[in-house]
């Protein structure tokens, strides 16, 4: 087990607890999803956490396969899926970069919360790409922390990228802005169908892209 894995296994815990601070941005993040969903859609949930979103989206979508490299966090999320009766979707640890998934094997990929966590984000969009279907979704929402914040979660981030650089946390976080997602995003080959600056105590960007080549 690396060092990244142990943090998440630690971290999921009190998981969603932090992620209560942020319900607007969730809440608005579901509801924008869903716009996008459709009951025939297999998708990848990447880096699915404890789960709340895959339970969320379940019977809106044929099947989902849940992801995250923690394996407490699938844990969790597996017990929710059981008490909340869910039976389409798969919680997995491993990766993204698993060669179990083959090309275009997905109609829809989430990424929530991942792409500024990450040590290369354009080879995650890349594997992305190259797991959707012919005009697949991929569909996320990434925090913007070159963007407007409040002073204690700016504090708390400039905190936890201190600890990072002193090798305490063993995660970069990257300082998205979102024209650099959508550049990112464009880059990999993908044409913006919705996008929006979701604020509340932080700014989170959500986009919807549509797989062009």
């Amino acid at each position: 087990m690396n060092q990244t894995e142990k943090f998440w296994d630690k971290a999921s815990k009190n998981y969603d607890k932090t992620e209560d601070r942020f319900e607007h941005i969730h809440r608005k993040t579901s509801e924008n999803t869903k716009k996008h969903l459709n009951i025939t859609d297999i998708v990848l949930d990447y880096g699915c956490g404890t789960g709340t979103k895959s339970c969320e989206f379940a019977k809106q979508v044929k099947e989902i396969h849940a992801i995250d490299i923690s394996s407490k966090m699938i844990e969790i999320a597996t017990n929710k899926g059981t008490t909340n009766k869910v039976e389409n979707v798969n919680f997995l640890q491993t990766t993204i970069f698993d060669e179990k998934y083959k090309k275009e094997s997905f109609d829809v990929v989430l990424a929530f919360n991942m792409l500024h966590t990450v040590p290369s984000p354009q080879d995650i969009v890349n594997r992305i790409h190259e797991l959707l279907k012919p005009e697949g979704l991929f569909i996320s929402a990434t925090p913007c922390m070159q963007e407007k914040m409040s002073f204690l979660v700016g504090m708390q981030i400039y905190l936890f990228r201190i600890l990072s650089k002193i090798g305490i946390v063993p995660i970069f976080i990257r300082r998205f802005k979102s024209s650099e997602l959508d550049d990112l995003i464009e880059n990999g080959k993908f044409q913006s169908i919705e996008t929006e600056s979701i604020y509340k105590g932080a700014t989170s960007y959500f986009v919807a892209a549509k797989k062009v080549s």
